[in-house]
């Protein structure tokens, strides 16, 4: 389009001049109480006061502003807000309020029109975010107690489940529901939570300690001891009736456990009847103690004359032991047991000669001399001290020559034969003799004499003591019979022992030759 165009288009049509802006309308007179009102009404957080001063952006700033706290404070938990954001919240508000009172210092409210009315309402209005507090403490309180009844609960679960395992491994699940049970008690002890601790105390015990309301007293001991300990771990938590509940179960799982043992020869028996003397001196179950051991020993003797003495030895030996490691706090129960224990070692020492018996009887030389020899030291007056003496000597004989055990030595002495023994060797030995007679005696040692080889032994025509040499020698009587001879040398000597098997017969006199042979070693 040319420009002459534009020109006869603006003469034509020529558009009407813009009429000014009117004059803003002059700034309301200074009204203090309108200002206060709008500051009141800003703290509601709702920004109210700028709304009736028209000012609506800052009134949507305040409505975010409270929008952004319900966001964090609900739904309602027992942290409650973060404590920033609730001073920064304040501190907004006490902006806003601020500024709500310079704003309505001069400017008119859109409605109510008096400004003591709108102070009125403001005032009023306070009682909307004073409401909100108090229903929001509520809501955060109950929410407190959900989650404490929570906490609870899970305790509960951890004893019930708890339950179906052994104490060892659920220990640990124990003392955590513990931990919650009686911080409950010590912490909240007005919440609803705790108010249901005791009851599930009960119920923790029997769980706990179930295991004797099943007759299992040896599994029982290590729990019921635990609940003993729990009204040091739980000061704050009412436990009334509790606290001695398992005193009674427990003095009556050590007894029964124990006496269980004694007879099975179980190896806690005797820590257990101490630890019942020691901790319930004055139950009925502790009583029972001293009678029990005492049974046990005269049983456990009966066994001597069984068939099998030697181990009714070692158990009245170790049942001995066993009385004396039990710890009394009642002297004359101590006493008691002290005799016991005494009682149960002379039975043991008494059946030893009784074991020594079977042992040979058994063929068992090697033990049963060792058995003898023993017996016979330790029981030197015992009217069996002598024939012990017999015994352990033919049982040496017999190691050698088996056919000298096939009877029991006698107490016999003598006999009408006339026995020399000399000792062809170079070493004193130990001549040992055993038949209708049994004895020992020692010979010295033949200076010009050797050990013969074993070679020599064997080789027809072999006569030892044949060299018309001055041997050392002792001569004994004995009765008509078989006699076995062992010659044993000196303890340091490597001759091995000969032996000799002579078949007494009357009217003759007999000469026996002690020698040894040379080690093959």
């Amino acid at each position: 389009m040319s420009g002459d165009q534009y020109g006869r288009y603006d003469h034509g049509f020529a558009l009407p001049p813009i009429p000014p802006m009117p004059p803003a309308p002059p700034p309301a007179p200074a009204d203090g109480v309108r200002a206060v009102a709008v500051a009141v009404l800003n703290l509601s957080g709702l920004g109210l006061g700028y709304a009736l001063t028209r000012r609506w952006i800052l009134t949507v700033v305040c409505l975010v502003a409270t929008a952004v706290l319900l966001l964090v404070a609900l739904p309602a938990d027992p942290d409650g807000v973060p404590a920033f954001g609730l001073v920064l919240y304040v501190v907004f508000l006490v902006a806003a309020a601020a500024h709500g009172a310079v704003v309505g210092l001069r400017t008119r409210l859109t409605w109510p029109a008096p400004a003591p009315l709108a102070l009125g309402l403001a005032l009023v209005l306070l009682a909307v975010p004073a409401a909100g507090v108090v229903l929001y403490d509520s809501a955060r309180d109950e929410a407190t107690q959900q989650m404490l009844l929570d906490r609870l609960d899970k305790a509960d679960k951890l004893v019930e489940a708890s339950g179906d395992e052994s104490f060892s491994r659920a220990k640990s699940d124990y003392d955590d529901a513990l931990d919650v049970y009686e911080n409950l008690s010590a912490d909240h002890s007005g919440s609803r939570a705790a108010e249901k601790v005791p009851a599930r105390m009960k119920t923790f015990y029997a769980t706990v300690g179930g295991a004797y309301d099943k007759a299992d007293y040896c599994t029982a001991i290590e729990p019921l001891t635990y609940l003993r300990t729990i009204p040091k771990k739980m000061p704050e938590t009412d436990l009334s009736d509790l606290k001695t509940w398992p005193d009674d179960k427990l003095a009556t799982s050590l007894y029964e456990c124990a006496a269980d043992g004694l007879k099975t020869r179980q190896a806690a028996w005797a820590s257990q009847f101490g630890e019942l003397l020691t901790t319930f001196p004055d139950s009925e179950q502790a009583a029972k103690v001293q009678p029990a051991v005492a049974s046990a020993v005269a049983s456990t003797a009966k066994g001597l004359s069984g068939s099998d003495p030697c181990s009714t030895v070692d158990l009245l030996k170790n049942l001995s032991s066993d009385i004396e490691s039990i710890q009394a706090e009642d002297a004359s129960v101590s006493d008691a047991l002290t005799k016991d224990a005494g009682q149960a070692s002379s039975r043991a020492d008494a059946g030893a000669y009784t074991c020594g018996v079977d042992q040979y009887k058994d063929g068992d030389f090697d033990a049963a001399q060792t058995t003898m020899e023993e017996y016979a030291s330790s029981h030197k007056s015992a009217k069996n001290a002598s024939l012990a003496k017999k015994i352990a000597i033919a049982a040496e004989v017999a190691q050698t020559v088996p056919a000298a055990g096939k009877k029991l030595p006698t107490t016999r002495t003598g006999g009408s034969i006339s026995v020399t023994v000399q000792n062809d060797s170079p070493d004193d030995i130990t001549v040992m003799y055993t038949g209708p007679v049994t004895g020992s005696f020692t010979l010295k040692g033949c200076g010009s004499c050797k050990a013969y080889s074993l070679a020599s032994t064997i080789t027809p025509g072999f006569k030892p003591c044949n060299a018309n040499k001055n041997y050392p020698e002792k001569t004994i009587s004995l009765p008509v019979g078989t006699t076995y001879f062992l010659h044993k040398p000196k303890s340091d000597s490597l001759s091995t022992p000969g032996s000799d098997t002579a078949k007494l017969e009357s009217g003759y006199i007999y000469t026996e030759c002690a020698y040894t042979t040379q080690s093959l070693s």
